[in-house]
């Protein structure tokens, strides 16, 4: 029996204990104490316990509540264990921080008691509970799972939040995607090359590169860019982006003057030329690639233009030196460089002679342009070290070389006979990497190691500077050298989702 009373007593006196929680300050400190110090004694009274302490943890008094919130885990044993994680995931609502820290303290502490069962709770709050409730849950898997010690997050518990990750999915806002990506990417059975190939055929089916494209919804805009930017950093040399860089060639580069920004202020042709450009180095056998590298060189050929004197009536008539867009083109090279390699005789068996005639042409005419930028930029860097270089107008002049640099290396490239596809580059908004392209992910073999390190967002919208160059022959022209980082919008969208959430159901409260 309880505490040495008989089995009846015992059971009355706990129940005097349980009504407790309906009397005033002093019955109700002493009920949070004591429910959860008998409670293993009488089971058959376990609803009514889980209750009486509920309605503590709900109590005006916020200290009641803290204390009762701090010893639900006690009551936390075999079958109730679900129904307390519930609890625990719908108390994540509250807006006292103290309160807030225990109920998170106390999740942690069950999870180690059993990973499953609180994922259970954690689940079906995020499956049907109410939006705040939803978005604390998950925010609380993306910040506490990896806190937790290996032998907590087992296999079969890492399989269970895949599985269960996968029902949420199905329908989520863009920043709860996020969010899961940055869950399951974390997780140790994802990082083998398999793992990561399981994590882009998710991203893809979120992108839902099944479907036509639409360039005028900001929605289907903004859905590609989010997920195109969680499956860039997955890619590697073993685990391929061609479904993504075909959907880009065949669906988004013919698009691309019509696309809609879905953000104020955001260089939107540039963000998805950047974006394939970084995933055409991994991509894998292409299905109609000469297709895909003819839509490509079509792009690349409207920024490459010809020399005024060249041009026919319709381009840039009027003689007046057009404009080149550096950013731009180093982009659409970079990406004709990578894939071209896979079809090195597309330039000369492939284009007709006029063709390859004309593109040398708009080569020739880009490259003595980006001769005499360099030629400033380099005059204008001149002796600058360390700190100087690290003004605004310094740290853009240093980009401004890393992009024409890039640029003339892939022209000399293409100006081979035949063209050759041998050098490497560095895109400018990437770090220098000290290792062969090849071997991005050391240690995406293995089946431990922590995921690859996200670069941090780059700077806000209003951060992006254009480039003047001083002025001169080509400086018209060169004026419109755009600046901007990756990432100057992760983030910074409102709850609406990719449309937004279809009605769930509401859970009740408890």
């Amino acid at each position: 029996g309880g505490g040495g009373w008989g089995r009846g007593e015992g059971i009355d006196a706990y129940q005097v204990i349980l009504d407790g929680v309906k009397g005033g300050t002093k019955e109700k400190r002493l009920a949070a104490q004591f429910i959860p110090k008998f409670f293993k004694h009488f089971p058959e009274l376990a609803d009514s316990a889980i209750n009486a302490q509920l309605d503590l943890c709900e109590d005006e008094d916020v200290s009641i509540r803290r204390q009762a919130i701090k010893e639900l885990p006690q009551f936390a044993t075999g079958e109730n264990l679900p129904r307390v994680a519930d609890i625990l995931t719908q108390l994540l609502q509250t807006d006292d921080s103290a309160e807030f820290n225990l109920v998170n303290n106390a999740l942690l502490s069950i999870f180690k008691m059993d990973a499953k069962g609180t994922l259970g709770g954690l689940f079906s709050q995020i499956l049907q509970g109410e939006d705040i409730v939803r978005e604390r849950a998950i925010k609380f898997l993306s910040t506490k799972l990896k806190t937790l010690p290996d032998e907590v997050l087992t296999k079969e518990v890492e399989e269970l939040i895949l599985t269960e990750s996968k029902k949420v999915l199905e329908d989520v806002t863009g920043e709860e995607f996020v969010l899961f990506m940055k869950i399951l990417s974390g997780l140790k059975s994802l990082q083998t090359v398999s793992g990561r190939q399981q994590l882009v055929e998710l991203v893809a089916e979120q992108a839902d590169l099944e479907q036509t494209f639409n360039p005028s919804d900001p929605d289907c805009v903004d859905r590609l860019l989010q997920c195109t930017r969680q499956a860039v950093p997955l890619f590697s040399k073993n685990v391929h982006s061609t479904r993504f860089v075909t959907y880009f060639c065949e669906q988004v580069l013919p698009n691309l003057s019509s696309l809609t920004t879905p953000v104020e202020g955001l260089d939107i042709q540039l963000e998805v030329l950047k974006l394939l450009a970084e995933m055409s180095s991994f991509c894998g056998d292409m299905e109609k690639l000469e297709t895909n590298l003819r839509k490509l060189f079509d792009k690349l050929l409207e920024y490459m233009p010809l020399p005024p004197e060249e041009a026919e009536n319709g381009e840039n008539a009027g003689n007046e030196e057009p404009k080149l867009q550096f950013s731009y083109v180093e982009c659409l090279l970079y990406s004709f460089h990578q894939l071209g390699r896979k079809l090195p005789d597309f330039l000369t068996a492939k284009l007709n002679a006029e063709k390859l005639k004309d593109f040398k042409i708009r080569l020739q005419y880009f490259a003595r342009g980006l001769q005499v930028y360099i030629r400033q930029l380099r005059l204008a860097l001149q002796g600058k070290t360390g700190e100087a270089l690290k003004t605004e107008e310094n740290k853009i002049k240093v980009v401004a070389l890393k992009i024409t640099n890039n640029i003339n290396v892939l022209i000399k490239d293409l100006f081979h006979i035949p063209p050759s596809y041998k050098s490497t580059v560095t895109l400018s908004w990437k770090p220098v990497q000290k290792v062969e392209i090849g071997q991005k992910r050391a240690n995406e073999d293995t089946t431990s190691g922590s995921p690859p390190k996200k670069s941090p967002a780059g700077p806000k919208r209003d951060a992006r500077q254009i480039y003047n160059p001083p002025s001169g022959k080509y400086s018209s022209n060169l004026s419109n050298f755009n600046y901007e980082q990756r990432g100057a919008f992760r983030g910074s969208r409102g709850g609406r989702g990719w449309g937004a959430r279809g009605n769930r159901s509401r859970g009740r409260l408890y």
